[in-house]
């Protein structure tokens, strides 16, 4: 039996994390199945009653795909409560290059995805320059508080 992996997140606002995740992991977001114009058309095809949808859920996408069909598939489900305590998960966003590249470069390309990411919505928690340790990485948060690290 084959598996596959999808990462489901909750938050309160999918389509603004759709937006951020998307750019900031380099993925798509993820086109309804079946011809379908839209997730709505498609549940509702399958028979799912409209009262269990909320208002607005699947007129637009709710989940990111990697377009190259190797990284899980990312779901935002809509939950009610925000998010109250550090995250038990993140993501590392490893865009360096690993330790064969030199520190400057890694810090280069580190800082201009922090920056990216920063126009794109998220928040800057510290900056971690180790150059004793040949180190260099950032600590931020997404548009909804969820911490991860570029480095």
């Amino acid at each position: 039996m084959e598996m596959t992996v999808q990462l489901t997140i909750d938050c309160s606002d999918p389509p603004r994390m759709v937006a951020f995740w998307a750019q900031a992991l380099g993925y798509v977001p993820e086109p309804p199945p079946g011809g379908h114009a839209t997730w709505r058309a498609h549940w509702a095809a399958m028979g799912v009653p409209e009262a269990e949808l909320p208002a607005g859920a699947g007129d637009v996408p709710e989940s990111i795909i990697d377009p190259a069909g190797r990284g899980p598939r990312v779901w935002f489900q809509q939950v009610p409560e925000a998010k109250v305590a550090k995250n038990r998960w993140h993501f590392d966003l490893k865009v360096g290059g690993g330790r064969d590249v030199p520190l400057e470069v890694r810090a280069q390309r580190v800082k201009a995805t922090v920056e990216r990411l920063v126009e794109a919505g998220a928040t800057v928690l510290r900056i971690k320059d180790e150059p004793e340790a040949g180190f260099y990485a950032a600590a931020l948060q997404d548009p909804e508080g969820n911490e991860f690290d570029v480095v």
